[in-house]
């Protein structure tokens, strides 16, 4: 596989009339876990961990850094934030796929130099089943 362009990892939300493109987020990271469920007993072979498959949580978080693409897109994420909403986002993976799914913004940071423009910071967590589609 040839390297890819960070650029090109991209979030998107449900504005109501199909996905679009919230913001230039100059550093992305997307990472997929899952609880464990340790079942290890006594009877356990050679005290080997036992784990039971299928049976944790599993979860996404993204977290990301950059700059709003406008004033609107950074109204819309800010209201979801102070109401708590839960809201259909979308990552688009280069080459890979996107996932789609509801998320909630677990944090927002605002943060600016003397001499440069505002940058934000945000944290997105699953908050329910999300799809994955080729592309």
């Amino acid at each position: 596989m040839v390297a890819q362009k960070g650029r090109d990892l991209l979030l998107k939300i449900d504005n109501g009339a199909g996905f679009a493109t919230v913001a230039g987020l100059r550093s992305k990271r997307l990472s997929f876990n899952a609880a464990l469920v340790d079942v290890t007993d006594a009877e356990s072979a050679r005290r080997w961990r036992e784990l039971l498959g299928g049976a944790g949580v599993q979860r996404a978080a993204l977290s990301g850094s950059g700059i709003f693409k406008d004033q609107a897109a950074d109204a819309l994420v800010r209201s979801l934030f102070f109401a708590g909403t839960i809201a259909g986002w979308q990552i688009v993976i280069p080459d890979f796929g996107t996932v789609a799914g509801p998320f909630q913004i677990a944090s927002l940071e605002y943060s600016g130099a003397h001499d440069g423009e505002v940058l934000f910071e945000i944290a997105l967590e699953s908050a329910g089943a999300l799809t994955f589609g080729a592309l």
